[in-house]
This record gives structure tokens, C-alpha cells and sequence, in this order.
């Protein structure tokens, strides 16, 4: 069974995952939520005022944290103290023991392994703490760094859905990843989180 104990602060080397609060909107709009290349790449839009980012994602997510089955991240760095982005089970099923895990790294923070990081943090909190038994990432067929990170983290291939996301202009494919929990037993001896 899941034990839903809903978003708990994760603390890597050099991250730290925790709650949104109104104080990273400022960090948010600089580091990642405003940039298009990011937010495009991520499947999102742009918010690029404070008011736009306190009302559509800020607001909800911290009404979200009183729900025991909420499972959404700031991401900060612990050198600057910057929210460089986030990381969610945005999906998450607990009669079927599955959650699903999305994540962004804005552009001057990327190239660093800190999508990784984040991941393998998350991952584990999944299979330690919420006992899931499958854990899944997704990324577009076009999206070569997010399938390289997946891949670091011990997540398996299983196949694409073909034209899954509507692109502006065309269609693009999903790739799908995932990872069991006897399989992130002997994957996880070696991990580094």
C-alpha cells in the first residue's frame, strides 16, 4: 500500500526540495518560469510578471501542500539560494501504486547534473517513503537532454506514443520510461542521492 505524507523537504549535495513559498517567485520568473526556450522544452507557457506566477502556479501549489497525496518541489540551489526550477509526481495513482514524475532546470543551470540529482532524490523518496511500485518519466521524442537524464536515473525504455503532443505546427511522439521498485533495489545500491 502507499503512505501518502504528502510534499517533506529533500536535501542533496548540493539541492535542496522543498515546498513552494511566495518568496521564489521573484527567483522563479529570473531562472526558469519566464524563459520560452525552457518553458517550451518543459510543455508549458511563459509567465514572465509576479501576479501572473502567484495566481496560475504559486497559490495553487500551496493550497495543493494540505492534500497528503501532493507531491510538487521548489528546486534551490544552495549556493545562490535560487529556485532553479521544479520537479512533481504530477501524476500519482495509489490504488496502482504508480506515480509519474515531471521536472524542469532553467537554462543557466542546466549542463550541471542537477536534473539528475533532483530525479534520483525523487525516485527514492517514492520507492522509500510512498512504497510505489512503479515509477514513470516521460519526455517528447524531440527532447534528447531529458531522455539522457531518464536513462542516468536506471529508468527503462518501453516505447513511444506515436503523436501524442500537438507542437504549434506538428505532431511529436512520447516516450515512455519507467523503473520498478525490485528493480531501484539493486539499481539504487550504487546511486548517488
Amino acid at each position: 500500500m502507499v503512505t501518502n505524507i504528502g510534499t517533506q523537504t529533500i536535501e542533496t549535495e548540493r539541492l535542496i526540495l522543498r515546498r513552494f513559498e511566495y518568496s521564489d517567485i521573484d527567483s522563479m520568473i529570473r531562472n526558469w518560469i519566464a524563459d520560452e526556450k525552457t518553458q517550451w522544452d518543459y510543455g508549458e507557457p511563459c509567465y514572465s510578471t509576479p501576479e501572473a506566477v502567484r495566481e496560475l502556479f504559486v497559490t495553487k501549489y500551496i493550497a495543493s501542500y494540505s492534500r497528503d497525496d501532493y507531491y510538487r518541489w521548489a528546486v534551490i540551489e544552495k549556493a545562490s539560494g535560487e529556485c532553479i526550477g521544479q520537479i512533481a509526481y504530477f501524476s500519482f495513482d495509489t490504488d496502482n501504486q504508480h506515480g509519474e514524475i515531471e521536472y524542469v532546470i532553467g537554462p543557466g543551470f542546466q549542463g550541471k547534473g542537477y536534473a539528475t540529482e533532483i530525479t534520483k532524490a525523487v525516485i527514492a523518496f517514492g520507492f522509500e517513503k510512498l512504497n510505489l511500485h512503479r515509477i514513470e518519466i516521460d519526455c517528447r521524442t524531440e527532447n534528447e537532454a531529458s531522455r539522457r537524464v531518464i536513462e542516468k536515473c536506471g529508468l527503462t525504455y518501453e516505447g513511444v506514443f506515436r503523436d501524442f503532443f500537438w507542437r504549434k505546427d506538428h505532431f511529436e511522439g512520447r516516450r515512455v520510461f519507467s523503473i520498478l521498485k525490485e528493480e531501484w533495489k539493486g539499481y539504487g545500491e550504487n546511486r548517488e542521492v
